[in-house]
């Protein structure tokens, strides 16, 4: 859900009386189970509540019917929540409010349309909110809300109250000592996305494994070549032509054994390797194609999935003089400019790249296509500071060290030793803008509303 969304619920759960209203949710389906992309909440009107009171309440149906048929018109899921008040209560449902789901689970479906029901308890504690829900689906499975994730300015990952968690394993106690138990135990839990793994995406996997990410999903179509060697870590000679994603999630497997790692070698431009990033946390981009980026920038926008996207130029000239060192490291989240709109991807080139290459030649001579460029100089210095930078982009919007508001883009001119941000808003009228009605939309038909490649 948007921290927008986050700020409305920590708000209410404060207040000294239980209060109630329905989350407008998107409903994607993952390997790992349903997840509800939070729209749109709505509050019960004061005059639907028949006792309100800081140990229960009751709600004539003028409550919520209305927010059934705005779910039913969005296509969208209705989470039944309320509230717990009292700092350190206990966000468990009551004999009661098991009574109110069984009552309420057939209406809310017929209504909405959707199969599934959702409900939610939340409670105050001294810093956020602890929660505990259950989604239920017509065919009577039933999944646990296992965790709220807050995106925005900041990335929130809160687990459910009844969620046991992993002690910390003593490999980490630096980065505790730094962070808390609590961010270690959030880090153990996320499941990132790194799009290419090459010298930029090797370097942020290894980075996250120390900081103990158990969970990966590699993406990569490439084998590995001699002259990657120079800068894909965990890479050696004796591993030439092996993929680069059997490459990498080996070495993290030697980092932390318990490390889990799916590895796609395909193309982010595959709509099914898109779509099995819906499972995903966060994503990392390291990819150097345009169209690669393209499909980044409408997960972020479509699925609330927040994007870290790396980009590294270095220049030289005819006789290989250094000529640029620039990096840019640019956080794709609701409410800041996608990547189209702050002008990072070269439409042209992204089409070309999506061309068979006996089409992509063609058309390049015909003057159709820009032909696409050849082997670019790259330095393992220079992608490792590029995915160290990315990687602080992470911990800070995860743990709130800097200033607020953040900024949504970094750029590292390493030549000439100078850094700057800044902070770029969606375009009125493109799919990142909020009034386009595409953040958090979920699946559609076709998928993120884009052409694929057959």
């Amino acid at each position: 859900m948007s921290d927008a969304i986050f700020a409305e619920l920590n708000r209410a759960a404060r207040l000294p009386v239980e209060t109630a209203g329905v989350l407008l949710a998107s409903v994607v389906s993952t390997k790992s189970g349903p997840r509800l992309l939070g729209r749109r909440l709505l509050w019960v009107n004061e005059d639907a509540y028949a006792r309100r009171e800081a140990d229960g309440l009751s709600i004539r149906s003028s409550g919520y019917v209305h927010a059934l048929g705005e779910a039913a018109n969005m296509q969208a899921a209705a989470v039944w929540l309320h509230t717990h008040p009292g700092v350190g209560s206990r966000p468990v449902p009551s004999r009661h409010d098991h009574d109110v789901d069984s009552e309420l689970i057939d209406v809310f479906r017929l209504r909405t349309g959707s199969p599934y029901y959702v409900s939610m308890v939340i409670a105050p504690t001294s810093d956020t909110l602890s929660f505990t829900g259950s989604i239920w689906s017509s065919d009577d499975t039933r999944w646990a809300l296992d965790r709220i994730q807050v995106v925005g300015d900041r990335l929130q990952a809160l687990s459910s109250f009844e969620r046991h968690q992993r002690s910390e394993h003593a490999m980490f106690d630096r980065n505790i000592r730094a962070f808390g138990p609590a961010m270690q135990a959030t880090l153990d839990e996320l499941r990132v996305g790194i799009i290419g793994c090459g010298g930029t995406g090797s370097s942020v996997a290894e980075q996250l494994a120390r900081l103990g990410v158990r969970q990966f999903t590699l993406v990569d179509p490439d084998e590995l070549t001699a002259s990657n060697v120079t800068r894909l870590y965990g890479s050696t000679l004796a591993q030439v032509g092996a993929p680069k994603v059997e490459v990498v999630g080996a070495h993290l497997r030697d980092i932390n054994p318990s490390v889990q790692v799916d590895q796609l070698r395909s193309s982010i431009c595959v709509q099914s390797t898109a779509e099995s990033l819906t499972d995903c946390d966060v994503l990392f981009g390291c990819t150097d194609d345009n169209a690669g980026r393209l499909v980044l920038s409408r997960l972020a926008t479509y699925m609330m999935l927040p994007v870290i996207d790396c980009g590294v130029l270095l220049s030289a000239d005819a006789h290989s003089r250094v000529a640029g060192i620039d990096g840019r490291v640019t956080t794709l989240v609701p409410g800041q400019a996608c990547l189209v709109c702050r002008g990072r991807i070269n439409l042209r080139r992204a089409a070309s790249e999506l061309l068979t290459p006996d089409e992509r030649k063609r058309r390049a001579e015909e003057g159709y296509a820009p032909a696409l460029g050849g082997v670019e100089p790259a330095v393992v210095s220079f992608t490792t500071a590029v995915a160290a930078a990315a990687i602080c982009e992470l911990l800070e919007r995860l743990i709130g060290y800097g200033p607020s508001p953040r900024p949504s883009e970094v750029l590292l001119r390493m030549h000439e030793r100078e850094i700057s941000t800044n902070r770029a808003e969606p375009r009125i009228g493109h799919y990142c803008h909020e009034a386009a009605g595409k953040v958090g939309l979920g699946i559609t038909t076709p998928f993120l509303e884009q052409t694929w490649s057959q």
